[in-house]
């Protein structure tokens, strides 16, 4: 029940999760007081309770750290899950930034009489002149709609709920999803004696993690600086067939567009090996088709073919639920979350909205963000008109 209306003199924040943890700091760090606002218990709840216990970091620390704040000097190049949970819940500490919890917001809408935002919630209802919207592209799982997923009677989970393979030694498993979730669950479960069967339904890209010996998105960013993205395509195209081989005879069919262009134009992120095509290539884990229906114990796919399964991972990814809540469909599109402006305006609309982590561009593009919007913050913040409001 709504029982109360506060005002907030600083930005209201929406989510505890890295991006907006890492606002909440730069704003901190310009004498500007905010507020976070968390539907979960806890901050980063997607990294502490929907991730799998092997997850690493797929880009060197250096592109993942939050403003201010690097990793300690003993960590690897790459991450564990707990690593940067840990780094995470320290980040917080240091800036003494106590989001209130379990507040899901039901509506946020801007009142020209006030010109301020209004934020309600489960319990309350937030005032402020500024909205950040930092709940992230990953609010909820995404659940296909195939036909007959009612009727199977074997086990069926989103990757969200998916800890390890141990639990599946010895039985069949089909993985719907061939994103690097996906990827690395079938991996995990063949390591664990899972008879492990992914389903590839598109055209995609897969890259090795690593090229000569360096980060290969370390590598990508480097060559941008001095060719244009045609060129370095290419060349990571010719270093992949090099160093993993050709994944079309495994029934993995590359796009005609490369992988970086890709990534820019329609957000599609490349795979990154991790070991998993390796495992593919010896007939560990089986590429099948899209699924046509499923049966009460297997799966019909688009070739005819059935084949029955004991369980069913759908690492199909999550989607942002910006849209059920935020009343600006001008600033964050009906199709998907992400904000329409084009970048690098993306992170800021009309009356005092802004996004962090919404540009497709991970840990190190919500850094970015969070700088940008606490610094325009800042100019009015500065403004004699603001400080009599």
């Amino acid at each position: 029940m709504q029982s109360d209306q506060i005002m907030i003199i600083g930005p209201v924040i929406i989510g505890a999760g890295p991006s907006g943890l890492a606002v909440a700091a730069c704003l901190k760090r310009r004498g500007i007081p905010s507020l976070i606002i968390e539907k979960e218990s806890c901050i980063a709840s997607l990294w502490k309770h929907k991730t799998y216990n092997r997850l690493q970091l797929h880009l060197p620390k250096k592109f993942c750290e939050l403003p201010y704040i690097p990793f300690p000097p003993e960590y690897p190049k790459y991450l564990t899950r707990q690593q940067f949970i840990s780094y995470l819940d320290a980040y917080a500490k240091h800036f003494s930034i106590e989001p209130l919890l379990g507040q899901e917001v039901q509506q946020a809408k801007f009142d020209t009489t006030s010109s301020c935002w209004w934020v309600r919630t489960n319990e309350y209802q937030f005032v402020s002149p500024w909205l950040i919207v930092a709940a992230g592209e990953n609010a909820e799982p995404v659940i296909p709609d195939i036909d007959g997923i009612s009727k199977f009677t074997g086990r069926i989970l989103h990757s969200s709920t998916y800890k390890d393979g141990a639990a599946f030694k010895g039985s069949k498993v089909l993985v719907v999803g061939c994103g690097n979730s996906g990827m690395e669950l079938s991996l995990d479960l063949c390591n664990n004696g899972a008879q492990a069967s992914i389903v590839v339904r598109d055209k995609l890209h897969i890259l090795p993690k690593q090229v000569l010996g360096k980060s290969t998105f370390a590598l990508s960013m480097s060559l941008l600086k001095w060719f244009p993205v045609t060129v370095v395509d290419r060349f990571l195209l010719f270093c992949s067939r090099l160093v993993i081989g050709d994944t079309n005879r495994f029934g993995i069919e590359r796009p005609k567009m490369g992988p970086l262009q890709l990534k820019i134009s329609v957000g599609k992120t490349p795979v990154l090996d991790l070991g998993t095509f390796a495992k593919i290539k010896s007939g560990e884990i089986k590429v099948v088709r899209g699924v046509r229906k499923f049966t009460d114990k297997g799966v019909e796919f688009l070739d005819g073919t059935v084949e029955e399964f004991e369980s069913v991972i759908l690492a199909t990814g999550f989607k942002s639920n910006v849209k059920s809540w935020l009343r600006d469909l001008n600033f964050f599109s009906q199709n998907d979350a992400n904000s329409e402006n084009s970048l690098p305006k993306s992170w800021k609309g009309k009356n005092r909205v802004y996004s962090v982590g919404f540009t497709r561009q991970g840990l190190l593009g919500a850094a970015m963000d969070a700088h940008k919007v606490a610094d325009d913050i800042k100019r009015h913040w500065n403004s004699e008109a603001w400080n009599l409001h």
